[in-house]
């Protein structure tokens, strides 16, 4: 898990608890308990951090996994979702392009005001 985390980006705190709350699908363990991720698992998880980044809920995350495990016959479900989530992205993006727009707007008018 140390290996994991550090590879990853994230702490061993935040994997166990992505991992109880089915967020991370089970992680098989070697014969001393350890848990042994895959490079699957890893996929997963780096696609997790990502869309945490990027602002989804654990919810829709979790939902969206439930769907993953029922295989091709919830492809379409996940597809709306992740359309649903990328709208969501673009109205952030646009909301701080505004919001650059009018710091920078302040900020030249500070700078041709300043002597």
């Amino acid at each position: 898990m140390k290996e994991v985390s550090k590879k990853l980006g994230l702490s061993q705190d935040t994997l166990r608890y992505y991992e109880k709350i089915g967020l991370i699908p089970k992680i098989n363990r070697n014969k001393s308990g350890i848990r042994d991720y895959s490079e699957e698992d890893c996929k997963w998880i780096e696609f997790i951090k990502c869309m945490r980044g990027s602002g989804l809920s654990i919810e829709v995350l979790i939902e969206y996994l439930t769907l993953f495990q029922k295989g091709d016959e919830s492809i379409n479900a996940r597809k709306e979702i992740l359309i649903e989530q990328r709208k969501i992205l673009i109205n952030k993006v646009e909301e701080m392009q505004k919001t650059i727009d009018r710091l920078t707007f302040k900020i030249e008018r500070y700078e041709n005001t300043v002597v």
